[in-house]
């Protein structure tokens, strides 16, 4: 007879097996029933191809995140281990690493409307040079480096019928990363207004962003050693297990059904958690102060 644990564990398996095959596209009938009514010519029939395998693993990659592997690796350690317990971390390590995948997308995001407001800036100088008029070098510029990100349309909009560009301008700075925009509606007030020499301003305002993303690239180039720490202390708890494994110590069984394994398993959690809260927010203090 079975177990709980190894009940539970098997159960797990098939719903991972069957949520795998589910969003790979893995129902035969109605993909070819879509081929068809959709007039798509012929239907493969057999067993598919390792090229059609290795295309669903992708899709299924792309779908799941990466943060889904969490479960997976708890799925493997809980066959490994008999026991349910890595199940239940690895399903309550999602959300965390969904956060964290989240978080590096949104800093990825706002580096790149910041380098578009940098080439923004450039491009609009440049057609200010060539003697054009403001509003319409700025059609020109924002068409071709994509600095206003959502809010070119306002922006645009207000340069084309004499609206209020910098309120404009103001207003898409609040995007994450566009901040230079409200250098840009400065510049911009100050040459309409007082009539100084916009492409001047545009040049000043383009160098000073330039050196602030230089800052930032310095500084994390600085902090690579504390990042690197974190995610050392983050493996050692997994060399520690492939080190006790190899030499036959079995670590597996000795944290998942013993009462001292379950209490270091809880306390080496715990501290590990301490150690990456506390690397991280070092960084993270750093990372402010700058």
């Amino acid at each position: 007879m079975y177990g709980t644990a190894e009940v539970s564990v098997v159960a797990a398996v098939a719903c991972l097996g069957a949520a795998v095959w589910l969003l790979g596209g893995g129902q035969p009938g109605a993909r070819r029933a879509r081929l068809l009514l959709a007039g798509g010519g012929v239907v493969a029939t057999g067993p598919p191809t390792w090229r059609q395998a290795v295309g669903g693993l992708r899709r299924v990659y792309g779908r799941l995140g990466t943060e889904w592997w969490s479960v997976a690796a708890g799925l493997v350690l809980a066959v490994l281990g008999e026991s349910v317990l890595p199940v239940v971390a690895g399903a309550a390590g999602v959300p965390v690493l969904r956060r964290v995948r989240l978080a590096g997308q949104a800093g990825r995001a706002r580096e790149r409307r910041g380098d578009a407001v940098i080439a923004l800036c450039g491009a609009l100088a440049g057609e200010v040079r060539a003697g054009r008029q403001p509003g319409e070098a700025l059609l020109r510029a924002a068409r071709d480096s994509g600095g206003l990100g959502e809010a070119q349309a306002a922006v645009l909009a207000a340069a084309r019928f004499g609206g209020d560009v910098p309120g404009a301008l103001a207003s898409a700075a609040e995007q994450p990363g566009a901040e230079g925009l409200r250098g840009l509606a400065a510049c911009w007030r100050v040459a309409v207004d007082q009539g100084a020499g916009l492409a001047a301003g545009l040049d000043r305002l383009e160098g000073a962003l330039r050196a602030e993303r230089d800052q930032r690239a310095d500084l994390r180039a600085q902090l690579a050693g504390a990042r690197s720490t974190a995610v050392m202390l983050a493996g050692l708890p997994v060399l520690g297990l492939l080190l006790g494994t190899a030499l036959g110590a079995d670590p597996l069984h000795v944290l998942l059904h013993t009462g001292a394994g379950l209490a270091c398993l809880a306390a080496g959690a715990v501290l590990e958690g301490l150690g990456l809260w506390w690397v991280l927010r070092i960084v993270r203090g750093a990372e402010a102060a700058a």
